[in-house]
């Protein structure tokens, strides 16, 4: 296996950074005039990054001022890229999202989120790809090894049942299942990690079942980077 899950604080660190900076949803092809603006929002949260390893006190937000300088003037094409990206989603996942089996959410610094329901993907206590789940996997990962202009972040939620240890290890485990089977079906590696959160970013109330049902869930990330879209940009 080659996912490397030591990208993963960089990426989520992107990924955050921009989701504060403009948060909300939008629809395919709302976003195609707006990559150019998420250049200047990527070049924030590299240099947000870079900043904080250097100087955790205040580094990240010189950085972020200095790298959405240099990312505005990247991504041109970064919208239609992803437009096209959510379009092939939406349309080969139709019977997936009817079923409630997989939501896809475009969000404001275009990323695509899709979310999968625990309940139909793995069985209770276990990190095994269900079967049945496959068939959906198999669509995702397609779509992800065309469209290979992009980063993946593999994010495992828990409810709160069990200790929060136990949580915490499921959600890992289940998201590094999900990586890799997405790789097995020829994603590469190198752009995919994984993060667990266990119990601790619920979406429900964990004191209903169907709260719980809800919060048991993993979220693939498909972030843009640098190069999304420059052919077109």
């Amino acid at each position: 296996m080659n996912i490397q899950p030591n990208r993963t604080t960089s990426m989520i660190l992107a990924l955050g950074l921009c989701a504060s900076l403009t948060a909300g949803c939008a629809t395919a092809g709302e976003n195609t005039k707006k990559g150019a603006g998420f250049g200047a929002l990527f070049g924030a949260a590299a240099g947000a990054l870079t900043g904080y390893l250097k100087d955790p006190s205040g580094g990240a937000l010189r950085g972020a001022l200095i790298g959405a300088a240099a990312g505005g003037a990247i991504g041109a094409g970064t919208g239609a890229y992803m437009d096209k990206q959510q379009a092939e989603f939406e349309q080969q996942l139709a019977r997936e999202r009817a079923a409630n089996d997989i939501e896809i959410q475009r969000m404001e610094n275009e990323v695509l989120k899709l979310t999968m329901n625990s309940e139909v993907s793995f069985d209770v206590n276990s990190s095994s790809v269900k079967p049945s789940f496959k068939g959906a996997l198999n669509k995702v990962s397609n779509i992800l090894d065309q469209y290979n202009e992009t980063e993946i972040v593999v994010v495992g939620h828990t409810d709160s049942s069990g200790s929060e240890e136990y949580n915490q290890t499921l959600s890992e485990n289940r998201a590094r299942s999900v990586a890799e089977y997405l790789q097995q079906r020829g994603v590469d590696g190198s752009r995919i990690a994984t993060e667990g959160k266990g119990e601790r970013f619920p979406r429900a109330d964990n004191t209903t079942a169907s709260g719980r049902a809800e919060n048991r869930r993993v979220e693939i990330y498909v972030i843009p980077n640098a190069q999304t879209g420059a052919a077109v940009g």
